[in-house]
């Protein structure tokens, strides 16, 4: 998660690396090199993202800069739509032929050169999707995939700014899109956090009612409008 995200002071940007990967292995703890199981025991499944749910609020309880001390009553527990097994879907990654860059706006108003890496393609609700998958500027080796999106439920139910997936990569070009673990931008709870918008062709014509919802303050908070 928080490859992708920045606090700073004074014009500085710094990263916490032992968060980012406690967080960064709860949000990729479904993504998978194929198509879910068909006897996947859903049981079983709606606890694992559950608990996940249950140990980011411990994680984010105890860190102090992640939500500020004064904030944490209104935002935690942080706030889900209940477990769709559902929304968790396979896909199939169409990969870029030269990784384009692109300056991706963010909330500080600043731009962040990230390369496209290709497009994931998928069904949800009967229909065909795509979301673009991203990596900082410059990686060489590729740990994580960045996946930011908006759907029909941004700016009302869900974050106005988007949210966010990580997607471990595979060998086979084949993945599971979990929306069940679909979260926030840290700048959701802190705006002193730096965190990249959706573009354009990561928005989705329909309502993701999965992973996280949007914090009480922010329903209404400012998007990048673009």
């Amino acid at each position: 998660m928080f490859s992708h995200e920045f606090a700073g002071s004074a014009g500085s940007k710094r990263t916490r690396p032992a968060l980012r990967l406690l967080i960064a292995a709860l949000a990729c703890a479904a993504c998978t090199s194929g198509p879910p199981a068909p006897d996947e025991d859903p049981g079983s499944y709606i606890k694992d993202v559950q608990d996940a749910r249950a140990e980011k609020d411990r994680i984010y309880g105890a860190d102090p800069q992640t939500i500020p001390a004064e904030k944490r009553a209104t935002f935690l527990p942080l706030k889900y739509y209940p477990v769709d097994p559902a929304f968790k879907v396979p896909a199939a990654l169409r990969l870029s032929k030269d990784r384009p860059v692109f300056d991706m706006p963010t909330s500080t108003g600043t731009n962040r050169k990230m390369q496209r890496v290709g497009v994931l393609e998928f069904t949800l609700q009967a229909t065909q999707m795509s979301l673009a998958a991203f990596v900082e500027d410059g990686t060489q080796q590729i740990t994580s995939l960045f996946v930011p999106f908006a759907d029909v439920t941004t700016g009302m139910e869900t974050y106005s700014a988007g949210r966010y997936l990580d997607l471990k990569p595979t060998p086979t070009g084949f993945y599971v899109i979990d929306f069940n673990r679909a979260y926030n931008p840290t700048c959701a709870y802190n705006p002193t956090w730096e965190c990249p918008y959706p573009p354009a062709e990561n928005r989705l014509k329909v309502a993701i009612r999965a992973g996280e919802k949007a914090p009480p303050e922010a329903a209404g908070a400012k998007s990048s409008g673009a």
